[in-house]
């Protein structure tokens, strides 16, 4: 994505085809179950389907050139790997820039391997970073536990699940039982995160943001700092010779 010229609604662009824009996302969507790399992309530009304009295709249109030069890349799940359930928490402080609200990203791994991700804008306007990557960490948690669920009818047991953010305000607001003015006003549903810190359910861990791998899921990046991320989440470009020789060694 274009770092400098975030999307908004661009009220005075010129409109395009909303159902080739809609189709186009459609399919996008689509891949993003395999492909995270495009996830933040994809789901900001179709929050502009009901009136897109061609600054919003031009982003599409962007998104399928990346694809292209990358056809080959995907995840890699090596069997070497452990299980254990570990969660990455980021989020981008009032990245909308029609609606000031934050956008959340996060990133669930078994071992090394990634096998769960979102970003989503938040359904609520938070009034500070520490209040954004609060409500992040609350939603991460939920993923976190209903993953921890899954897992149990499998015979995986897991407790002091870590989950990684890099704020310490937001850990500090859900390691503290005490309810305090700054914080009365999030939305209850939040909240939950407190009581599964204190049960030891999930512990949460100070992350620099250097290392935070959910970055990738909230905002544009740098291209190297993008495909910095996108090696650590372990995707790697394989050729079909290549994936054959690796499955028959396997």
């Amino acid at each position: 994505m274009e770092i400098k010229d975030k999307l908004d609604l661009d009220q005075n662009g010129s409109p395009v085809d909303a159902t080739k824009y809609r189709s186009m996302i459609g399919a996008l969507m689509y891949l993003t179950s395999s492909r995270p790399d495009i996830v933040h992309a994809t789901c900001l530009c179709a929050r502009y389907q009901a009136k897109p304009t061609e600054k919003h295709l031009k982003e599409v249109k962007r998104i399928f050139r990346y694809l292209r030069g990358t056809v080959n890349t995907g995840l890699w799940y090596s069997k070497d790997s452990g299980i254990e359930l570990t969660g990455f928490s980021d989020a981008d402080y009032a990245g909308c820039k029609d609606t000031f609200k934050s956008t959340s990203g996060g990133a669930q791994f078994l071992g090394e391997k990634l096998v769960s991700w979102s970003s989503k804008k938040q359904d609520c306007t938070a009034l500070s970073t520490a209040e954004a990557e609060y409500v992040s960490l609350s939603v991460c948690c939920a993923q976190v536990l209903w993953m921890r669920t899954q897992l149990t009818d499998y015979g995986f047991h897991f407790n002091k699940i870590p989950i990684y953010c890099d704020s310490k305000s937001a850990i500090a607001i859900s390691c503290n039982p005490v309810q305090h003015s700054r914080t009365k006003h999030i939305a209850v549903r939040y909240h939950f995160i407190k009581e599964h810190v204190e049960m030891g359910t999930i512990e949460l861990y100070f992350v620099k943001t250097d290392y935070q791998l959910a970055d990738l899921f909230t905002k544009a990046l740098p291209v190297d700092r993008f495909n910095y991320l996108v090696r650590r989440l372990g995707m790697r470009s394989l050729s079909p010779k290549e994936l054959e020789r690796l499955a028959k060694s396997q």
